[in-house]
């Protein structure tokens, strides 16, 4: 009787322990997944730079400096970035950005401008898509988080060597008004 009692408590815990495992999995699954949305908008981001420093250069003479920040952040290979580094370089972009529409209210003849109309709107649409995806990743990050630090999953998750992930949080940039200096 000991022996069958003994049994099944080491099956209920082989069952308890892949299961966890296999959420485990499939929430870091998920954190991937994430990532991939929100880098797949991150990159379309870093390609539409150069469109808009070319626009924008004829109009802003006096904000060179600005532009030069923007090609020179954009100069690096995206491919080639960490996770730390896209985080860092996506809250500079998207903070010099913001730097650069808020200039294009003294520049109404760029205001104006077609083409640089369509790019701004498509960037907007851009930045959005940015943010639901760092929604959801954040999400799915939490989830994965939850589960490796909360007992007894967390004894799943040392096992197996599950680690916490990394939040992708807005950047000292990104948390600050933007300034503007002419």
């Amino acid at each position: 009787m000991t022996y069958i009692i003994i049994a099944v408590v080491v099956v209920l815990l082989g069952i308890y322990v892949m299961i966890t495992y296999n959420k485990l999995a499939k929430l870091k699954i998920r954190v991937e997944e994430g990532f991939s949305t929100m880098d797949v908008y991150l990159k379309k981001r870093w390609d539409l730079i150069p469109n808009l420093v070319d626009i924008v250069k004829g109009y802003m003479k006096h904000e060179s400096e600005l532009l030069k920040e923007l090609t020179k952040i954009r100069k690096t290979s995206y491919e080639t970035l960490s996770f730390e580094e896209k985080a860092n370089t996506s809250g500079k972009l998207s903070d010099d950005i913001s730097k650069i529409f808020a200039i294009a209210e003294d520049y109404p003849e760029l205001k104006a401008s077609e083409n640089f109309i369509n790019l701004s709107e498509e960037i907007t649409k851009v930045e959005e898509e940015i943010a639901n995806a760092r929604k959801y990743y954040n999400g799915t990050v939490r989830n994965i988080n939850v589960k490796i630090v909360t007992f007894p999953s967390m004894i799943v998750a040392l096992i197996f060597g599950f680690k916490k992930e990394k939040m992708f949080e807005a950047t000292t940039e990104e948390r600050n008004d933007v300034e503007i200096n002419l």
